[in-house]
């Protein structure tokens, strides 16, 4: 194995750049990474693992103690609001595809304290936490990433490559001046954690439900402790409108009746964008994640997506070291980026296009394209290839 005379600088110390790290260190490389926050941010952000996901984290011991602290869902459902159950997708049916035939329900935040314990028990891995990559320079030989410290000091860094996941507002990107074109969603998205057991008062619900309606479509999620529900909302209201107390309960009350007041453990009101970078690789600095690309959260790719970026880009990076041209990191590009805008996108476009259709003969064309889906054994499986991501990975072996 080839060793860098610098090590490779990763900006962001979220999922990603936590990813991407291990597999580096696996190889032996060394790696800095800086990230602008104190610490690993407690958020219920992306709580979806997608199998693939977990046979790539396995590599790293993560999944099975994911799975500890996780809620295994062995089906998902498309309901209709009025009709109840439309189709019942049962991921056993993936099997022979993969180790973990399931979805995971496990707040991100826990894969990533996992990784910032193991990456602290090994050699040749630094976490600098109050660092704020403000720029960078390179050449033939490395990167120079310039960075600010927790007490406001400049200072700089010489590294062989630079990994930029530092999400959706990625300074790198910026100073790259890459394009980031797309769309945003017109509506605000409002997020609620609530400890009401919708599956108490819903018959028959799985733990992740897209509920289809007219008027005002939503997602029911599982996590071990809470249930999430997401909602469309009016984007011409406040943020201070959209999340007071009253709003929500009559919402939620309007969803789910509840004789006794609904208990909220958090509640975010955010925009949602889909958007892909033009380029992901620029000589020695690389875009992976949210700095890459962004979609809505409907099929839980965003995150899962971002892995896989980490996982393709570092095995490139640790061929490179151990020899192989670096020509090769530009098929990382090819194959993700394509993945971006063929799959992530594509798929979450549509979840929400049949989520929120007004038509009713479109509403029942595609019901009734899900339930001939689900009764088809062969239909089943390949649906379920496409939206748990292992077909997107296969389709990557045949880009050049």
């Amino acid at each position: 194995m080839g060793t860098p005379s610098s090590p490779v600088i990763i900006s962001g110390a979220g999922p990603v750049g936590l990813v991407a790290a291990r597999n580096l260190n696996q190889a032996g490389i060394p790696v800095i990474i800086l990230e602008k926050s104190a610490t690993v941010p407690k958020d219920l952000r992306a709580s979806t693992f997608h199998p693939p996901t977990l046979d790539m984290l396995a590599k790293f011991n993560l999944s099975d103690r994911l799975v500890e602290q996780g809620l295994v869902c062995p089906d998902w459902q498309y309901r209709d609001r009025d009709e109840g159950i439309v189709a019942t997708f049962d991921l056993g049916v993936l099997s022979e595809d993969t180790d973990y035939p399931f979805r995971l329900q496990c707040e991100q935040w826990k894969l990533s304290e996992m990784l910032r314990a193991d990456l602290d028990a090994t050699d040749g891995v630094e976490l600098r936490y109050g660092h704020s990559v403000t720029g960078f320079r390179q050449d033939d030989d490395g990167v120079t990433v310039l960075f600010t410290d927790p007490e406001g000091d400049e200072g700089e860094i010489k590294g062989s490559y630079l990994i930029a996941a530092d999400g959706a507002h990625s300074p790198i990107r910026k100073q790259l001046g890459v394009a980031f074109d797309g769309l945003t969603i017109p509506e605000i998205f409002l997020s609620i954690s609530t400890t009401f057991d919708f599956a108490e008062h819903i018959e028959q619900l799985s733990p992740i439900a897209y509920v289809s309606d007219p008027s005002e479509w939503l997602v029911l999620l599982r996590t071990p402790t809470l249930w999430r529900v997401l909602l469309p909302t009016d984007p011409t209201l406040t943020d201070e409108q959209i999340k007071a107390p009253e709003v929500i309960e009559k919402r939620l009350q309007d969803l789910c009746p509840n004789p006794e007041a609904y208990e909220i453990k958090h509640a975010t009101a955010y925009r949602v964008h889909e958007r892909v970078a033009d380029s992901y690789v620029h000589g020695r600095v690389f875009l992976a994640g949210d700095a890459a690309h962004l979609n809505n959260p409907l099929g839980g790719m965003g995150m899962n997506g971002g892995i896989h970026d980490a996982m393709n880009l570092t095995e490139k990076l640790i061929n490179v070291f151990d020899g192989a041209s670096s020509d090769t990191l530009n098929r990382y590009e090819r194959q993700r980026r394509k993945v971006a805008l063929e799959t992530v996108q594509a798929t979450t476009l549509r979840n929400r296009k049949m989520m929120s259709e007004t038509n009713a003969s479109a509403r029942k064309a595609y019901h009734d394209e899900l339930r001939g889906i689900v009764a088809d054994r062969a239909k089943h499986r390949a649906h379920l290839l496409k939206s748990s991501m292992i077909q997107s990975l296969r389709d990557l072996e045949t880009v050049a």
